[in-house]
């Protein structure tokens, strides 16, 4: 899929440590480009993981790129309500109406009844030996672990339902246009 510069719709990759290609969405809308976050919005998305892989996305969702903080996460609309799936990784960049991050493992899932539970921490400590994460990185990564925690608990945006349904109804609007 090729970047048209006049419309909303882009893609996002998803990086490993080493500069591969770990994971990609082909179709996603750019609903909000602002200071911190690139903020878009998708249904039934086609992925494509590093191994050829193809699924397609089953809820709609909003996400935020973060461009100064070290996570991104996916808001999906799921049955029981909203579910946020966050992952630690670098700000993302985007170039040629492509965003860009580089996933470093740790996940973190707030379910709709507000549970968080922290996710593949065996895959995270491998992979600091794997790729040689440095104890600066790792030390930006720990922190901003501790940090995407509290805000979730705070239910502190964008880890707020309110905040999410904003965005996917500007993003109903203006796909329907």
């Amino acid at each position: 899929m090729s970047f048209n510069p006049n419309n909303n719709w882009l893609i996002v990759q998803s990086y490993k440590h080493d500069g591969s290609l770990h994971r990609m969405w082909e179709r996603n809308y750019l609903v909000e480009d602002n200071d911190e976050f690139f903020i878009v919005a998708s249904k039934k998305t086609k992925v494509i993981e590093e191994n050829g892989r193809r699924w397609w996305t089953k809820e709609p969702s909003v996400t935020f790129y973060s461009k100064t903080y070290w996570w991104n996460t996916i808001a999906m609309f799921k049955e029981e309500g909203i579910s946020f799936y966050t992952n630690i990784a670098s700000p993302s960049i985007m170039h040629k109406g492509i965003i860009k991050y580089i996933d470093y493992d740790l996940d973190i899932k707030k379910f709709p009844s507000g549970d968080i539970l922290l996710l593949d921490e065996k895959e995270y400590v491998a992979h600091i030996k794997k790729y040689g994460y440095s104890e600066d990185l790792i030390t930006v990564l720990i922190d901003q672990t501790k940090k995407v925690l509290n805000q979730m608990k705070k239910g502190f945006p964008p880890f707020s339902d309110e905040y999410v349904r904003k965005y996917y109804s500007i993003f109903s609007a203006e796909v329907k246009r």
